[in-house]
C-alpha cells in the first residue's frame, strides 16, 4: 500500500471522527424543569431556559451544562438512607443556648438555583458550602436563644432569624443560589431525664394557657349577656319613659278640655267631679245629693230609690 493511499485513508478517518463529534455535540435539549448554560472555551455564556432543542457549535469550541430548575432540600442534622430510615448526626445538630444549656437541633433549608454561571464558576461546591452556612447561621442564632425559646414557643422566631441570617450569607458568598425557606424538625435535649422534665414543664405551660383561654372565652360571654341585659333593661326604660310621657300628655289634654268647660260652668262643672272622684275612690258607698240652703239638710237617696223605681216599672210593664 503506497504512502499517499494511507494518508488518504488516515484522513478520511480523521474526517469521519470530525463529522460525527460534530453531528453529536452541536445540538442538546432542554426539559421544562431544566435550565443550561452554554460554555465556549471554559467561559459561561448565556443560560438557556427555554424548553427544547437548541444548537450549538461543537465540541470543544462549545459545551453545555444542565442544570435543574426544580427547588432542592439540604437536610441539617440527619440523612435518609436507601432503606427509607432516618441517620442523625449528634455532633453535628449539639448545640450551646444563650443560657448554656446543650440541645440537639435538625432542620430542613429549601434552596434552588437562580444563577448557575456563578453556581458553576463561583465556588468548587455550592452545597457544601451552604450546608457550612447553615451550620453557621442556626449555631449563630440558637447561641442567642433561651432554651425554653428553643424548645416551646421561640421556634418560629428562630426558623425566621436563621433563615434571615442564611440569605445574608449566601448572598455574600455569591455562588448563585437562593435560599427559599428554613424549617425546624426537631429541637430536644440529648438527655432522657432533662427532656422529660421539660416535656412535663411544656405541658404545664399548655394547659395553663388553655386555662387562661378558657377563663377569657367565660368572661366574654358574661360580658355579652351583661351587655345584653343591659341593653333590654335600658329598651325597656326608653318604652315606659314613652308611654308615661304620652300618657301624661293626655292627662295634660284632658284636664285642659275640662278646664275649658270649668271655666263656662264653674258650679256644676266642680260638683260633677267631686261626684266622678267619690265614685273613684268609694265604689261601693252609696251617694246622696242633698240640698243645703242654709238652714236645714235635706238629701235623696238615689241608690234606694233606683231599685224601687226599677220594680214599679216591671210592674207596669207585666200588668199591661
Amino acid at each position: 500500500m503506497s504512502v499517499k493511499r494511507t494518508l488518504m485513508i488516515v484522513g478520511l478517518g480523521i474526517f469521519g471522527i470530525i463529522a460525527l463529534i460534530t453531528v453529536f455535540t452541536s445540538w442538546y435539549t432542554v426539559d421544562e424543569s431544566e435550565q443550561a448554560v452554554v460554555i465556549t472555551f471554559g467561559r459561561a455564556d448565556d443560560t438557556v431556559t427555554n424548553p427544547g432543542l437548541h444548537f450549538k457549535l461543537p465540541w470543544p469550541v462549545q459545551s453545555v451544562e444542565i442544570l435543574s430548575k426544580e427547588t432542592f432540600s439540604l437536610q441539617f442534622g440527619y440523612k435518609q438512607n436507601k432503606a427509607g430510615e432516618l441517620e442523625a448526626y449528634d455532633a453535628e445538630t449539639k448545640m450551646i443556648t444563650g443560657d448554656e444549656n446543650i440541645v440537639l437541633t435538625d432542620l430542613v433549608v429549601q434552596w434552588k438555583i437562580t444563577e448557575p454561571n456563578k453556581f458553576l464558576f463561583n465556588s468548587q461546591d455550592p452545597e457544601r458550602i451552604l450546608h457550612s452556612a447553615t451550620s453557621s447561621a442556626i449555631r449563630s442564632i440558637i447561641g442567642s436563644s433561651s432554651i425554653d425559646a428553643a424548645l416551646t414557643e421561640g421556634k418560629a422566631d428562630i426558623e425566621a432569624n436563621t433563615r434571615q441570617l442564611l440569605v445574608s450569607l449566601i448572598e455574600k458568598y455569591d455562588i448563585g443560589i437562593s435560599v427559599l425557606g428554613v424549617k425546624l424538625q426537631d429541637v430536644e435535649l440529648p438527655n432522657k431525664d432533662v427532656r422529660a422534665a421539660f416535656t412535663a414543664v411544656t405541658d404545664a405551660r399548655e394547659m395553663k394557657n388553655t386555662k387562661i383561654n378558657e377563663a377569657e372565652k367565660y368572661e366574654n360571654q358574661r360580658i355579652n349577656e351583661a351587655q345584653g341585659e343591659r341593653d333590654a333593661i335600658m329598651s325597656k326604660a326608653k318604652g315606659t319613659k314613652t308611654a308615661r310621657i304620652e300618657q301624661a300628655q293626655g292627662d295634660v289634654a284632658v284636664f285642659n278640655k275640662m278646664y275649658e268647660q270649668y271655666k263656662g260652668n264653674q258650679q256644676i262643672t266642680r260638683e260633677r267631679l267631686i261626684l266622678e272622684t267619690l265614685e273613684n275612690v268609694l265604689p261601693k258607698a252609696q251617694i246622696y245629693i242633698m240640698n243645703d240652703d242654709g238652714s236645714t239638710m235635706k238629701y235623696l237617696p238615689l241608690q234606694q230609690l233606683q231599685p224601687q223605681q226599677t220594680q214599679t216599672e216591671k210592674k207596669e210593664v207585666s200588668g199591661n
